[in-house]
């Protein structure tokens, strides 16, 4: 320690930066031009150095080197002392290293002086934790900006702001506890000072000509903000805490509970203003941040911000995640949404964070609750700084909110706010805390008087607020409140709240699937398709590319275009891509290792074999006009939760746009089971967003055992709203499909963006059908007048001697095709389910009449009797198609498939026998 101090008195401090603390995000992602949806650069304060002669306030006293270490000691360990706990419950810590005598320092007057200042900034009500950061830089800059904002006062103007804030916000909790003591609304009571943050964060935001804040926040004062500083209207609110529905009369929806209600509003400020938009969140807490992340990088890619235009991500978009104390340290999904913070494609400009620490989660208090001091150590993984403040200091709290917008807009990364606060009230209003945490409700319930109040005697006291100003707000606003409970009977909100498309183009552009089965003519003209095909595999003269992908990929695909035959699955993924950007959409495809495929069958993107240079060959079409649209391509860290909540986020802006998010093996998505059942299928229905999501699961058994083998297609077809007894329409939830030629996806994709509408299509996709000789299509399957088929016909050239009908879903049909063709049968006829939802009951029952001699029917599945989609398919058939069917697979089974290739082997024997015997 000695050594350093005495280097960094004796360098240069630019010098030494260079030498100790290269930035660690400054990453070139292999391409020095980059790439669609990423700029590599150095953020100006790296190529302007400005920290040079910002030291802190103390380090004009290296002429000591004790004294500039137990300066740096405060910087390092100042949090560890600071009063933090309003409840004061936690220990006092002796912190030796803040000793001056630690560092043989006697008790001068200088050493007093500094001393006193540095108790004064780093051990009093706000704790902040940065020594973790690797950039010498942003630390400098952190002890700069913090001493300089620690010493400002409040000014009264603010104060009486906050007060009216806080004010609003305990009569908000008083008022419904008192006509509704019976209703879980997560009141603010106790985490009241959280509000004047929120407030100094919006007017930041539009002093910064920033258009747009997205926030997500789980329960707790979500209702106070709402009502208090987002305009939800009061009508509105109580309504609803009646019961009833805050979605427009005639709207199809199922709403959502009271704690998950959201808003969109523009706020005003000084003659500017800001929108924001609270995210609607399901109960899994931390779930809606990642989806918010993912909404905000939508945003920012509409108005061409920072990777996709001009100026940097988060000058113009926010994103302002809140978070519970027990949920941020608790929760997986944290740590996930973290690590891709500054992620190339998933950076959005840093994250603003509050932390609402309650310290206790239900009913689990703090020390039990995680295996780290702070609920917050979690940011330390990304390094990046954590402002800690005590609740019971509104002024505390926001000195913390500049401090924080001012790192992220300078540093462009994460920042968080950790309030230490309490819960005046259980886990809810009718939860009773002494059960499980006597000692720190005696502290709660002993305590003088709540926060707002507190704050209020302090201004009146000082002479910054009027008793009588006081009590006109309280008056007034109480009559507000008393008028709106009155009018809530007959409230009826007037508008739909459309999350999905804040902006109006957006809007207009979609519209609400009807109660009808559509066709849509998805074909596109051949020459189109052998210009975009061909520039799809266009390389540049100076790259290096890989021979085997010169043969394999290029030459390949070419010969495929030249002869309109044999178009393998990435071909057509491709074109379907290609079309749709020569048309002017923007395409985004995302998961782990997507851009060479987990097969290694896409290679939309490539490297060159010298220079490790990444280019993508559909973001070069050259279209006449120029107008064609972007491809990004997402290489994402190994995740599924999280990113699969990114992605629907980003579905959810941009309608206008295809989104698609590949599992790298089907099974993994069940890492993100969470986003499925909270937003993917149900999302529409709670919260009327729209979703064009593509999942890709690749599927198929082939001997790869239990984990490499199923999408559990049953999981899915579960959670549809399909019903089993009538028809099924455009109007369900969301599409599965099993395809089984490239042509059907090629018209699968383009129809997600071709449609009106917007559903989530889940593909259960290939694997061994990616080079599968007999799973080929030609480009006339791909003309003008083609669409998607939700069945495909068998090719018998006499339908009149079939006598049993084999249906089948999947790459399992060219198994049962083969054994046919080897058995030489005429009497079968095979039929593919390529669309299972909708149920495409029209199109089995008009092959059933082609097929009117059968006597005999059989459903047929490679997946276990408990799986696949018998259970899905079978009382269809019987109800709607009218038709009792034959069960022919693999029998029940715990896990999704045998691990043991020799079991797997004795399986396909078996199943084949079964279905062709008799």
């Amino acid at each position: 320690m000695t050594s350093l101090m005495l280097c960094r008195n004796q360098c240069n401090l630019k010098y030494f930066q260079r030498l100790v603390s290269p930035f660690s995000s400054f990453r070139g992602y292999h391409s020095r031009q980059g790439v669609y949806g990423f700029k590599p650069q150095i953020h100006a304060s790296h190529t302007n150095n400005n920290a040079e002669g910002k030291e802190g306030k103390f380090h004009s006293q290296d002429q000591n080197p004790n004294l500039l270490r137990l300066v740096e000691a405060y910087h390092r360990y100042g949090h560890l002392k600071a009063a933090l706990d309003p409840l004061h419950l936690q220990d006092t810590h002796n912190v030796p290293e803040l000793s001056p005598l630690f560092y043989g320092l006697s008790d001068t007057e200088q050493t007093s002086d500094v001393v006193l200042q540095l108790e004064k900034m780093y051990c009093s009500s706000t704790g902040v934790e940065f020594m973790h950061i690797e950039s010498l830089e942003e630390r400098e800059w952190l002890i700069s900006e913090h001493e300089a904002i620690s010493s400002q006062e409040v000014d009264p103007v603010t104060k009486k702001e906050i007060a009216e804030a806080m004010i609003i916000s305990q009569n908000f909790d008083n008022f419904v506890g008192s006509k509704f003591p019976t209703v879980k609304r997560y009141g603010g009571e106790g985490a009241e000072s959280c509000i004047p943050f929120y407030r100094e964060i919006f007017k930041l935001a539009a002093a910064n000509d920033v258009q747009h804040v997205f926030m997500c926040m789980a329960h707790r004062g979500r209702l106070n903000l709402l009502t208090g500083m987002l305009n939800c209207p009061y009508e509105l609110m109580f309504s609803k805490i009646k019961g009833r529905s805050e979605l427009p009369v005639g709207t199809k929806g199922i709403g959502d509970v009271l704690s998950h209600l959201t808003s969109v509003t523009k706020l005003n400020f000084d003659g500017k203003s800001v929108s924001v938009t609270m995210l609607p969140n399901p109960s899994h807490l931390e779930a809606a941040n990642p989806f918010t992340a993912g909404r905000v990088r939508a945003e920012q890619q509409r108005i061409q911000e920072g990777d996709y235009g001009s100026g940097n991500m988060g000058d113009r978009v926010i994103c302002l995640q809140v978070h519970g104390d027990a949920a941020i340290s608790g929760q997986g999904v944290v740590q996930e949404t973290l690590a891709f913070s500054q992620v190339p494609h998933f950076a959005v400009g840093g994250s603003l964070h509050l932390i609402v620490n309650n310290q206790v989660g239900y009913t689990t208090p703090a020390d039990r609750g995680r295996s780290s001091r702070y609920c917050s150590d979690i940011a330390k993984s990304i390094g990046v700084p954590i402002i800690h403040v005590n609740g019971d200091d509104p002024d505390a709290v926001v000195r913390a909110a500049r401090l924080a917008w001012n790192y992220r807009k300078k540093f462009l990364r994460d920042i968080f706010v950790d309030v230490l606060c309490y819960r005046r009230w259980g886990h809810n209003e009718m939860d009773e805390p002494t059960f499980t945490n006597p000692v720190m409700y005696s502290a709660i319930h002993s305590r003088g008087c709540s926060i707002p109040d507190a704050y209020c005697r302090k201004l009146i006291d000082e002479g910054v607020l009027e008793k009588e100003t006081h009590q006109n707000l309280l008056t007034t606003h109480t009559n507000q409140m008393s008028i709106a409970f009155k009018e809530a009977d007959s409230y009826s909100p007037s508008a739909s709240p459309s999350y999905s498309q804040v902006g109006e183009q957006q809007s207009k552009a979609l519209k609400t699937a009807t109660g009808d089965i559509t066709s849509w003519d998805t074909g596109v003209d051949l020459d189109v398709l052998r210009w975009v095909g061909a520039r799809s595999v266009h390389i540049p003269s100076n790259f290096s590319l890989h021979p085997t992908l010169k043969r394999g990929h290029v030459d390949a695909r070419l010969n495929k275009l030249l002869t309109g035959t044999n178009l393998d699955w990435s071909t057509a993924e491709s074109l379907a891509i290609a079309s749709l950007l020569y048309q002017g959409y923007d395409c985004r495809i995302s998961g782990q290792d997507v851009g060479r495929g987990t097969f290694s069958q896409r290679h939309c993107m490539l490297v060159d074999q010298q220079s490790n240079e990444v280019y993508i060959p559909l973001n070069d079409l050259g279209t006449p006009d120029g107008s064609q649209g972007h491809l990004e391509v997402a290489n994402s860290i190994l995740s599924e939760e999280a990113v699969l909540a990114f992605e629907y986020g980003n579905s959810v802006g941009r309608p206008d746009a295809l989104c698609i998010w590949e599992a790298q093996f089907g099974d993994f998505f069940n890492g993100a089971q969470i986003i499925i059942d909270t937003f993917v299928t149900s999302g529409e229905a709670k919260w009327q967003l729209q979703s064009g999501l593509v999942m890709v699961l690749p599927h198929g058994f082939d001997g790869a055992g239990p984990e490499h083998s199923t999408c559990r297609i049953e999981r899915f077809l579960q959670l549809t709203d399909s019903r089993e007894d009538i028809a099924d329409c455009d109007d369900i939830n969301m599409q599965v499909v099993n395809p089984t030629t490239p042509a059907q996806i090629f018209h699968l994709l383009r129809r997600q963006v071709i449609r009106p509408f917007r559903k989530p299509l889940i593909v259960a996709g290939p694997k061994l059908l990616l080079r599968f000789p007999a799973a080929v299509s030609t480009l006339q399957d791909l003309a003008p007048g083609t669409s998607f088929q939700p069945v495909l016909d068998d090719t018998l050239e006499s339908p009149a001697d079939v006598q049993r009908m084999i249906f089948v879903s999947g790459k399992h049909y060219y198994a049962l095709n083969q054994q046919r063709q080897e058995k030489g049968l005429k009497d079968v006829a095979i039929i593919r389910l390529e669309e299972l939802c909708p149920f495409p009951a029209l199109g089995i029952q008009k092959l059933v009449a082609k097929y009117s001699n059968a006597k005999e029917f059989i459903w047929c599945q490679e997946e276990p009797r408990n799986g696949g989609a018998w259970n899905f398919i079978e009382p269809r058939f019987r109800n709607v198609v009218g038709i009792n069917l034959r069960y022919s697979g693999r029998p029940v089974l715990a896990a999704p498939a045998v691990g043991i290739s020799a079991l797997h082997k004795i399986e396909v024997t078996n199943l084949m026998k079964d279905i062709f015997s008799g």
